[in-house]
């Protein structure tokens, strides 16, 4: 029996981060958009773009020269880039319209040189820059900082002009964005990227499956709490709403601001009694 999109996602991070396959989980989350998607179809495209860099590979030994030639194949010789004219186009977010596109966004492009590296035994991985997401080559030669959404690689004071600009300081950048963000933080940001494009657009059962699914890898996240219960509560499942905040209420602290979610629920409360 196949299993739906859904059911596919949950499989897949039951297992331990480094068991996660992260190119096929980010397929499945474009599977939820596209009823029929083929995923198989492409993972087997995306194994047949590593076979080919494997080959164009051969004989690069030192971190500069890998990561060059890494962007060298994928930006030159693949095509693939970063979305210029509608970066808030919903096809930036799905894994499949990128390999078919050649077109998406920092995190979709990172998980492209991610699983390219990673299928040639190098070490890339993601980076939860504030801004655009980003990757980091890890080697015994030190260590590389790779925008894949311009093919472009970061010394240290781009990366600190890039800090200070989104997170308005004039402070170092601080380590913890350096850090290497885990499959799971990938596919969240990836679903919370997706989820502000679709409410952007009003989608609003668009917006609340990618909640969904963001609860699936965070279970307490009273941001997502919040957002789904006001979601629900906008879709007029009363019901769906009052679980969430009246959950999101026990989890936060004292110091934390309640009354809208109070408002919220009296109202939900008031709705449910009339229909009743």
């Amino acid at each position: 029996m196949q299993h739906s999109p859904h059911q596919r996602f949950a499989e897949l991070i039951s297992l331990p981060d480094e068991k996660i396959d992260l190119i096929e989980a980010a397929l499945v989350i474009a599977a939820e958009a596209y009823p029929n998607l083929d995923v198989e179809h492409y993972l087997q495209k995306f194994d047949a773009l590593v076979q080919e860099a494997q080959e164009y590979f051969k004989g690069v030994f030192t971190g500069n020269d890998r990561v060059s030639r890494l962007c060298d194949f994928l930006f030159v010789r693949q095509g693939f880039t970063g979305s210029q004219t509608d970066y808030y186009d919903p096809r930036n977010n799905f894994l499949n319209e990128v390999l078919d596109r050649k077109i998406g966004i920092p995190i979709t492009l990172a998980i492209v040189y991610i699983g390219v590296a990673q299928s040639c035994g190098w070490e890339l991985h993601g980076i939860n820059f504030p801004g655009h997401f980003l990757t980091k080559y890890v080697g015994e030669d030190g260590e590389i900082i790779l925008d894949p959404f311009n093919a472009k690689i970061l010394n240290e004071k781009e990366c600190k002009i890039r800090y200070q600009a989104i997170m308005r300081t004039d402070k170092p950048v601080d380590q913890l964005y350096l850090q290497k963000a885990q499959p799971r933080e990938i596919l969240v940001r990836i679903l919370r990227n997706l989820k502000n494009v679709y409410m952007k657009k009003e989608k609003l059962e668009d917006a609340l499956s990618c909640c969904d699914r963001i609860l699936m890898l965070e279970t307490d996240s009273m941001i997502e709490l919040r957002e789904r219960g006001l979601l629900y509560y906008k879709l007029e499942c009363f019901q769906e709403a009052q679980n969430d905040l009246e959950r999101l209420l026990l989890l936060a602290s004292d110091e934390m601001p309640t009354e809208d979610i109070q408002y919220v629920l009296t109202k939900i409360h008031r709705q449910v009694s009339q229909i009743n």
